[in-house]
């Protein structure tokens, strides 16, 4: 019979053990001179791993940490670009308010108040918030509030007849929905 040895991958654990066991012991009994350089060996080696092992527990620390804080100032900051492209917005209000002081018909504030709103739409466009136009649509529950209905024969009947207030989507899901009068068949 063949005296096969058996590499580490075949040995179980228990296999293993023993057979480090067994060198170990050869070690001792060979040389105690030996044993002591390669126990030192191994404690240097064990200080150099528990060292490594510290870094990396502290580096992770730091990183959560880091993150975190990232985290934190993400969400406090996450509408500057939005405020930033609002601001031209107010001061396009403050110079129509300024023109009105100055002038005496209301032409000029109402033609001002129409360039703010257009500046204002596109910022809300920009940002994926449009408005959507719901007179003359069918009613649906879906993106309009009915406030009342009203009975009339100049509208097809379950149709909305005016908007009190515009409804808007942002990415293409409902923002808000529009609040609309709903048309009625008479009785």
């Amino acid at each position: 019979m063949v005296d096969e040895k058996k590499t580490e991958e075949e040995m179980t654990p228990q296999e293993q053990e023993n057979e480090n066991n067994d060198a170990i012991s050869e070690i001792f009994e060979e040389s105690p001179r030996e044993a002591e350089d390669l126990l030192a060996q191994k404690d240097a080696e064990m200080a150099t791993l528990q060292d490594r092992l510290m870094r990396l527990a502290a580096e992770m620390e730091n990183t959560r940490k880091r993150l975190e804080r990232e985290k934190s100032e993400g969400i406090c900051f996450a509408n500057e670009s939005l405020m930033r492209d609002l601001l031209p917005v107010l001061d396009n209000l403050e110079r129509a308010l300024e023109h009105a002081d100055n002038e005496s018909s209301a032409e000029g504030l109402l033609e001002g108040v129409h360039m703010t709103r257009k500046v204002f739409l596109n910022v809300l466009n920009k940002y994926g918030c449009k408005p959507f136009d719901s007179e003359g649509e069918p009613f649906d529950p879906n993106f309009h509030e009915a406030m009342m209905q009203e009975e009339t024969l100049d509208h097809p009947d379950n149709s909305v007849i005016k908007e009190f207030q515009k409804g808007y989507t942002l990415n293409d899901r409902l923002l808000r929905p529009a609040m609309v009068i709903v048309a009625k068949a008479p009785k």
